[in-house]
């Protein structure tokens, strides 16, 4: 089990500034390399992932290396609207509607059918309070665990940045309850500053309060918290779910079981990630969102090092995430915007082309054995 070393050497507000780096570059971190990690195996069932993946996790994207792919890429556009932003949750959202229609015109490998439309429609003129279409997919979870905790301690703007995140691409009411779950999680994370699990009733208060009134999402919550009394696994539990083939993209799905593997294995990042991509399906995006809560519980340094540098990817590279924690932080602390971090964007579509040929490659690989 991997420890998290918490900062130390301060005092006062500048321990408070470490402390609150120390978890957002986790957080960040985290979300790329569940991301990369899972990337590989994404829509493998469990049993195949198995036989594809049977000496255990590492990065095997390319020459065993690994790459970011969307889930990544929508929290730091997140992140830079934040930066922009942290007073307007409007402001915040055209921002983050002009990211989306930028990031469709360097044509991403990957984009699911829900937010290819609210793009579209952002790209017509709608507003970002409009654009959204009826679906309960996980993109608004993927990419929602930043602004838990950046506004950890402000549960009101928390609510409003959460929502206009979540209904600038996806407007069923599950959407948003999935979003504000994982959300929830981040915020307590960085406002107790929790380094393992807390306790199951407080878990399971903690989510109940996000979908009180939805019969589904509470019979989800009686699943989980029954699963936990019966000190089950994750992979039992998405059993118990109807999930034995994989984890799908419905967030209903993919916010449970991730939720579940960082309360089961909170203090342990390496058990968190595996845990949940041993379960197939929807690897990348389960992978981002159980890595954002487990990276920003264990920070940077507990998360193992070969799954932080075998990442190799540029210009959205673990550097930037860094600078943007940093900035962040920055920000939170004083509540002024400021201006986003600066990469070399023109370089994105030749990134892009060759991220397209290696996941086709990959694509041709799943036609050959082992079934």
């Amino acid at each position: 089990m991997t420890v998290a070393v918490l900062p130390t050497g301060a005092s006062g507000e500048n321990h408070d500034i470490a402390e609150r780096t120390f978890r957002l570059r986790g957080l960040l971190i985290g979300t790329a390399v569940g991301d990369a990690l899972g990337l590989p195996a994404e829509g493998l069932s469990r049993r195949r992932a198995r036989r594809f993946y049977n000496s255990g996790w590492r990065h095997r994207l390319a020459f065993g290396r690994g790459m970011i792919s969307d889930d990544t890429e929508h929290t730091i556009f997140v992140a830079q609207s934040l930066l922009c932003h942290p007073d307007s949750p409007e402001r915040f959202a055209r921002r983050l509607g002009w990211c989306l229609c930028g990031w469709l015109l360097s044509l991403p490998a990957g984009i699911g059918f829900a937010t290819l439309r609210a793009i579209l429609k952002l790209s017509l003129g709608f507003s970002p309070a409009h654009s959204g279409v009826r679906s309960a997919g996980n993109g608004p979870a993927m990419r929602v665990a930043i602004i838990g905790a950046f506004f950890a301690h402000d549960p009101s703007r928390r609510a409003a940045y959460v929502a206009a995140s979540t209904r600038i691409t996806h407007t069923d009411p599950k959407a948003l309850i999935g979003a504000t779950a994982i959300a929830e999680l981040a915020a307590w994370i960085v406002r107790d500053r929790l380094t393992q699990s807390p306790s199951l009733d407080a878990f399971i208060t903690l989510l109940r309060a996000c979908g009180p009134d939805d019969r589904d999402w509470q019979t989800l919550m009686d699943a989980m918290e029954h699963a936990a009394r019966e000190n089950r696994t994750v992979a039992e539990l998405a059993d118990q779910l109807g999930l034995g083939k994989g984890v799908t993209g419905y967030i209903y799905h993919t916010v449970p079981i991730a939720a579940y593997a960082w309360f089961r294995h909170g203090g342990d990042y390496r058990q968190t990630l595996s845990t949940v991509l041993d379960c197939g399906g929807d690897t990348d995006t389960v992978g981002a969102i159980a890595g954002a809560l487990a990276g920003a519980t264990v920070g940077e340094p507990g998360i193992p090092e070969p799954w932080r540098t075998g990442i190799t990817d540029w210009p959205r590279s673990l550097g930037l995430l860094r600078v943007l924690a940093e900035r962040l932080v920055t920000v939170a602390a004083s509540g002024q915007p400021t201006e986003p971090v600066r990469y070399f964007w023109p370089a994105i579509p030749a990134r892009n082309l060759a991220f397209l040929l290696i996941v086709l490659a990959h694509g041709f690989r799943r036609l050959l054995p082992p079934y």
